[in-house]
């Protein structure tokens, strides 16, 4: 069962995935709502929080079972359980590991490793500044946490989540931490993000943030894992999906999306997502 809510760490979300009866920390499991949002409105939500001044440190006083991105839960073959590009990358928790999931560009299958799985998901663009590993490193990737941070900090910080009440609780807390202490992401970063999410064309979105396209595909191969193009289709995906979940005709959806046509849209679906469109939306 998969769970999510917004994180006090602005633009983040916080998730649960548990097997049925069980929890992260080995008990009982409550039972969570169901996810009812898409990647592309959180997305745009917290574009829209960033927007309104909720600044950085706001809000504080693989083969691995993940939830990174937006799962097809009722298709077929690769679209069942599969976990989708949407620009973000996780802190992961499972007792007795941290790991970091990082930007996907395909289908990710979890393993289905027994036990729960909590994580913090971050704004696309936000994680290497928390994370101090640039994104495209991390591409297509699970790697334990002490790749990244030294060993013995990384086994105080999985201890502390092991022993407390609540370990979905002291992980946000733990990347609440982190975000204080780091130095903030650039904040031309949203405004690339708000840019392509909203289907505006990559150089469009470059010359209006006073940038050569040299310049914005540098940075967002370090910040998203990927150039400003990858990011834009990832995000059109996404856009699709939630419109095609919401029973859009795909042709519409098309549209609506930014896709030239529904073959354009049957193609990038196919290839960013493993599946059809009719699979990872739950139509038969």
């Amino acid at each position: 069962m998969y769970a999510e809510r917004a994180s006090r760490l602005p633009g983040a979300v916080v998730w649960t995935r548990v097997l049925a009866g069980t929890a992260p920390g080995g008990g009982a499991a409550a039972a969570p709502a169901r996810r009812t949002e898409t990647a592309s409105s959180r997305v745009a939500a917290a574009v829209s929080a960033l927007a309104s001044g909720a600044g950085h440190g706001d809000g504080r006083g693989a083969g691995h079972g993940d939830g990174h991105g937006v799962e097809a839960e009722d298709g077929s073959g690769t679209a069942r359980g599969a976990v989708l590009p949407d620009g973000c990358m996780d802190l992961l928790w499972t007792e007795g590991r941290l790991l970091v999931a990082g930007p996907d560009t395909r289908p990710y299958i979890p393993d289905g490793v027994p036990g729960g799985w909590a994580g913090v998901r971050f704004f696309p663009g936000t994680a290497p500044a928390y994370l101090g590993v640039p994104a495209n490193e991390l591409r297509d990737r699970r790697v334990d946490l002490t790749d990244l941070w030294p060993a013995s900090e990384v086994r105080r910080l999985t201890a502390r989540i092991d022993a407390a009440a609540d370990p979905v609780e002291a992980l946000e807390e733990i990347a609440l931490l982190r975000a204080a202490e780091a130095e903030p992401p650039d904040p031309l970063l949203r405004e690339v993000v708000a840019a392509l999410d909203a289907g505006r064309p990559v150089a469009e979105t470059a010359d209006g943030l006073g940038l050569g396209a040299r310049q914005l595909h540098r940075r967002s191969l370090a910040a998203f894992g990927y150039g400003p193009k990858t990011l834009a289709r990832v995000l059109r995906l996404q856009r699709a999906l939630a419109l095609a979940r919401d029973g859009v005709p795909f042709a519409e959806t098309a549209l609506r999306a930014g896709f030239a046509d529904q073959a354009h849209l049957a193609r990038d679906v196919k290839e960013l997502a493993g599946a059809t469109l009719g699979e990872l939306a739950g139509h038969r």
